[in-house]
């Protein structure tokens, strides 16, 4: 393919030659109560502050949210079906949690290209997750890009 490989499910990756800085990606989802249990049971992370109604009623937040990896995993989405693409791996990540994520928030998740290190088929991105228009969460993102055949 001219622009990236295919995997086998379709997705269509670039490769670190078709990479430019400025270049960005993103995707939406909307954290729902069963987003929350599952990624409880999967991370092991049963924080009442997740789970609990009650609990959380008197926590700062006054209402139960979405774990904060839970919303930063939704970058690993961008990068592994969009940008760089299938066939990239994850380095390295900053993280810094702005706000909180409730039950029923569309998280916009995006990351853009910063810079570019060739010697490394580096790609560093710009990382930022928001709802409603707001940064909750933001960081910056290493991942080694695949080249050219």
């Amino acid at each position: 393919m001219k622009n990236g490989a295919a995997n086998a499910n379709g997705c269509q990756g670039h490769y670190f030659e078709d990479l430019e800085v400025g270049m960005e990606a993103s995707h939406a989802k909307r954290i729902t109560d069963d987003d929350i249990r599952c990624f409880a049971d999967i991370s092991g992370d049963h924080n009442p502050l997740h789970l609990s109604d009650e609990y959380a009623a008197g926590t700062i937040f006054k209402q139960r949210i979405a774990h904060g990896i839970l919303t930063a995993s939704l970058l690993s989405m961008v990068f592994g079906t969009k940008l760089p693409g299938p066939g990239c791996i994850y380095i390295s990540q900053s993280l810094n949690f702005r706000a909180p994520v409730k039950i029923n928030d569309e998280v916009v998740a995006s990351a853009r290209v910063t810079m570019l290190l060739p010697e490394k088929s580096r790609a560093i991105f710009a990382c930022n997750c928001q709802v409603n228009g707001k940064t909750v969460l933001d960081g910056e993102a290493v991942i080694l890009v695949p080249n050219r055949p």
